[in-house]
């Protein structure tokens, strides 16, 4: 398979999120030609800060692997990931991450700064810009209708 067809199934993920009325963030860990986690964004749902798809797709590809070490895999990811999910990604030894949309606010790997840069002990190979307008598309249409119903509540939005 392709870095696009693994990021579609990246973003079918990310559509079970926002089914959940969450931010629709999908991922997909890829060892060897072989999918051995998938995941999507589950903070509301689970009431837990930690939710990140892409820290939840690791934990389950760590027990998929038998171990923390994720060498030969590449995680593919809808929005590019946040400095707590960088963090896993580099201390579970993740070769290469492919990612979708930037993420101005938040990104760890080149839009706000690049933890890949920092003088740590792994680094990873990373890929942008795969299948980003369809990530895009989809966050943005999620956090329109959210505004859309804050307003019909009467709720100010910024």
């Amino acid at each position: 398979m392709t870095d696009e067809e693994y990021m579609r199934l990246a973003l079918d993920e990310a559509g079970r999120a926002a089914a959940l009325d969450e931010v629709p963030v999908g991922a997909v860990v890829v060892r060897r030609g072989e999918i051995i986690a998938r995941a999507h964004n589950t903070r509301e749902t689970g009431k837990c800060a930690l939710d990140h798809a892409e820290l939840l797709a690791i934990r389950d590809a760590c027990r998929a692997a038998g171990g923390w070490r994720l060498n030969d895999t590449t995680l593919y990811v809808t929005l590019e990931p946040c400095p707590m999910c960088a963090g896993a990604i580099l201390n579970a030894r993740i070769d290469r991450v492919v990612f979708g949309a930037r993420d101005p606010r938040f990104g760890a790997f080149g839009s706000l700064f690049n933890l890949n840069e920092l003088p740590l002990n792994h680094k990873t190979e990373i890929k942008d810009g795969v299948l980003a307008d369809e990530s895009s598309d989809l966050l943005s249409s999620f956090f329109k209708r959210k505004r859309a119903a804050q307003a019909d509540k009467g709720v100010e939005t910024e």
